[in-house]
């Protein structure tokens, strides 16, 4: 099986994947933008939107994940103390490195850290229903205004790859922005 490293700006947190993802989109729900314009704030660090403010993913089963390094640089970001998603930022240089769902078998690692000429494609954009006009999105790859059947299909195919297990990834704090 294939596998790619990627890692942060610095280096100094890298992670593991291993195979294919079994879907790359771009998010353009609320939080997934309220949440980029944020730890834009950080030092340092960089945009993580698109140019009409979509979030790239590659989304991979977390059994296919591996972090290699920089694990106590790892904190997690919530947009609320009791939001369902997190962000995970490698804090020696505030890179985002991945959103792990509350309860997700999966991680969406984001595709800013693969090289651009190395950078999975994005299969489609989700959640378009949640900008006021969406009228301007690029006409490229399919723009859900929310979630497919076929998106749900997806996580669930994974889930059952798994044997519908879901490991803990643990991170060393959080992270206030």
């Amino acid at each position: 099986m294939k596998t790619v490293e990627l890692s942060c700006r610095c280096g100094g947190t890298r992670l593991e994947v291993q195979g294919e993802p079994f879907l790359v989109s771009e998010c353009l729900c609320t939080s997934c933008r309220a949440a980029a314009a944020r730890l834009a704030q950080l030092p340092g660090s960089a945009p993580m939107l698109t140019t009409y403010e979509a979030t790239a993913t590659a989304e991979y089963r977390k059994d296919r994940v591996k972090i290699l390094t920089g694990v106590n640089t790892l904190k997690e970001f919530r947009l609320t103390p009791t939001s369902g998603s997190r962000r995970c930022v490698a804090t020696c240089c505030n890179t985002p490195m991945f959103l792990e769902m509350k309860g997700a078998h999966w991680l969406s690692v984001y595709l800013n850290l693969w090289p651009t000429d190395q950078r999975p494609k994005p299969q489609l954009r989700t959640m378009t229903g949640d900008l006021h006009d969406p009228s301007g999105l690029p006409q490229d790859i399919p723009n859900l205004r929310t979630h497919s059947p076929a998106f749900y299909a997806k996580l669930f195919a994974a889930w059952a790859a798994m044997g519908f297990r879901n490991p803990k990834i643990e991170v060393k704090g959080v992270l206030d922005v």
